[in-house]
């Protein structure tokens, strides 16, 4: 078979004339039509303009990412923080606590600004040492 035919014709409709009349059968096929430099050129042009608009947009998804992850990231944090202090039904804190001794039942007990106990354990030796306020039967409360 011929790889061409009916090239003698100019006119499209001349053409297609030409084939239908000399066929056997006209069919729906589908296949690959090969581009004219020209088609293929005009193709290259648009994945560039494409191309170059998809890193755009792809680079204004990284900065909203970028965005989002910063404000989220704080409330995730928080929400880790309540849901722990929630299971533990307790927080914690450090804050200014204060030291007593009892020197009788060799004791030390930690209590906050609202006066609850907040732990106690035995004296070690050099909390048990005797001051010159301890010597003196003073507690440093103008006495």
């Amino acid at each position: 078979m011929e790889k061409h035919l009916g090239k003698e014709y100019a006119n499209r409709a001349q053409k297609e004339s030409f084939l239908k009349d000399n066929c056997e059968k006209v069919e729906n096929k589908g296949y690959m039509k090969q581009f004219t430099p020209e088609q293929l050129q005009g193709y290259k042009e648009d994945l560039a303009e494409l191309s170059i608009e998809i890193e755009e947009i792809e680079d204004e998804k990284k900065a909203s990412a970028k965005h989002f992850k910063s404000v989220l990231d704080p409330k995730i944090e928080h929400r880790r923080d309540l849901v722990s202090s929630i299971k533990k039904k307790a927080k914690y804190v450090n804050e200014l606590c204060y030291k007593f001794i009892d020197r009788e039942n060799r004791e030390t007990g930690y209590y906050n600004a609202d006066g609850d106990l907040i732990e106690l354990r035995s004296s070690t030796a050099d909390e048990l040492q005797a001051t010159i306020f301890a010597a003196l039967g003073k507690t440093g409360t103008n006495d």
